[in-house]
């Protein structure tokens, strides 16, 4: 048995069964440090939840609505999120592993060279991803990341970095990331940041 408590007021709402928690109500849950090892969480609303260092192994969070969750430090080995919806969860820290389920979320081209947009402080440019670029996709929003690209054109040709104030884009250049990271489980982090669509850039 698990206690659900306000993640804004602190107070028990109610005492439930962790092993049965299907499409349950669990939005803005306080779950922090939860056991919910094998939790049947199938379609649950955890809308905004504190699972921070929750235990989630092997969970069944298919289709579960995990937006704006607190996922940081929570154990997710071997837990089952196909059709999870985690835009703008936060997922830093995580302990993931090879048995952790995942709707396929790369969005950005897995090989070879392609076009895509970048904002910058100045407007927006074309920017190319080189074929031996490392890139990734974020489980989290639409927002790709790669270990260089070759800056085309646009209008925000010549400006600066809008992450680091300080890395210009010029065209004809390429731009490298000091590091890059490769992890699906944060967005925004070590890279250099762009969208599939010039939309998406723009609306950045």
């Amino acid at each position: 048995m698990i206690e659900i408590k306000s993640r804004y007021t602190g107070r028990v709402l109610r005492t439930i069964d962790a092993a049965d928690l299907c499409a349950a109500d669990l939005c803005a849950a306080e779950l922090r440090d939860a056991n919910l090892r094998d939790a049947n969480l199938l379609g649950a609303d955890l809308h905004g939840a504190d699972l921070f260092g929750a235990d989630l192994r092997y969970a069944d969070l298919r289709a579960a609505d995990l937006q704006g969750a607190d996922l940081r430090y929570a154990d997710l080995q071997g837990a089952d999120l196909r059709g999870a919806d985690l835009h703008r969860a936060n997922l830093r820290g995580a302990k993931t592993d090879n048995d952790t389920k995942w709707t396929h979320f790369q969005i950005c081209p897995e090989r070879g060279s392609f076009v895509a947009w970048k904002k910058t402080r100045t407007g927006v440019i074309r920017v190319r991803i080189p074929e031996d670029a490392q890139r990734t996709s974020s489980l989290i929003g639409r927002k790709c990341r790669a270990s260089h690209v070759l800056v085309l054109g646009g209008p925000g040709c010549g400006g600066l970095s809008e992450h680091d104030g300080s890395t210009v884009y010029v065209k004809g250049e390429i731009v490298r990331a000091d590091s890059f990271d490769p992890s699906p489980l944060v967005e925004c982090t070590n890279g250099i940041h762009f969208f599939m669509t010039r939309a998406e850039a723009e609306a950045w």
